[in-house]
């Protein structure tokens, strides 16, 4: 059975607006692959936006997009959140963060006015992303002797796989990204090297 090992995200932050009975409601969608990368993104929102009513935040990460989060950010349940991550899932996205920030404008919305102006927002922000493809990987990190090293470069050049952050000091170690689809390939090869040792990152 063939292995999907590709998804959809953005390639670059983009903005959208939508206003409401004078609340405005600004969308920002930025492309992220880790948690800490989210909560560096929302504490940069806040502090510029540190007058605002709601910074409300939903993202969805990793290929299979089976990690995600939703916050409302003290705006009724299920009006906010949810409806910014409706929104990437109807356009098929994963390592993406939206977060929306709401000026209030002194008239409340309603739930259904709530919902409206969350989703409108985020859609917009979206419809300005450029899209792109990104490849599923899983990293591993090989431990080994100078005695395997030869080997150790050859099954990378052949599968051409990248070094990172690699250590060569009385033990050699190095980490490495393989798309999802070789990871057997990589693992039979692996097995083939007297002396290494690798195992998966989460």
């Amino acid at each position: 059975m063939e292995i999907k090992d590709t998804y959809v995200s953005i390639a670059a932050p983009s903005r959208g607006l939508y206003k409401s009975l004078g609340s405005r409601f600004i969308a920002f969608a930025v492309p992220v692959e880790t948690e800490e990368r989210i909560r560096q993104e929302v504490q940069a929102l806040r502090r510029e936006y540190h007058d605002a009513r709601h910074v409300c935040v939903a993202w969805r990460l990793g290929h299979d997009g089976s990690r995600w989060r939703a916050s409302d950010d003290g705006e009724p349940s299920g009006t906010a959140g949810r409806q910014i991550l409706g929104r990437i899932d109807a356009e098929g996205l994963s390592d993406v963060m939206v977060a929306v920030v709401r000026y209030f404008g002194g008239v409340k919305l309603g739930v259904p006015g709530l919902i409206e102006a969350y989703r409108s927002a985020t859609a917009d922000a979206l419809a300005a992303a450029e899209k792109c493809e990104k490849i599923a990987c899983i990293r591993y990190r090989l431990s080994f002797g100078y005695a395997a090293m030869p080997a150790v470069m050859k099954l990378l050049k052949d599968m051409e796989l990248k070094q990172i952050n690699p250590v060569f000091a009385e033990d050699c170690r190095l980490e490495t990204d393989v798309r999802l689809s070789r990871e057997a390939a990589f693992a039979e090869a692996a097995a083939h090297i007297d002396g290494l040792v690798w195992e998966k990152l989460v």
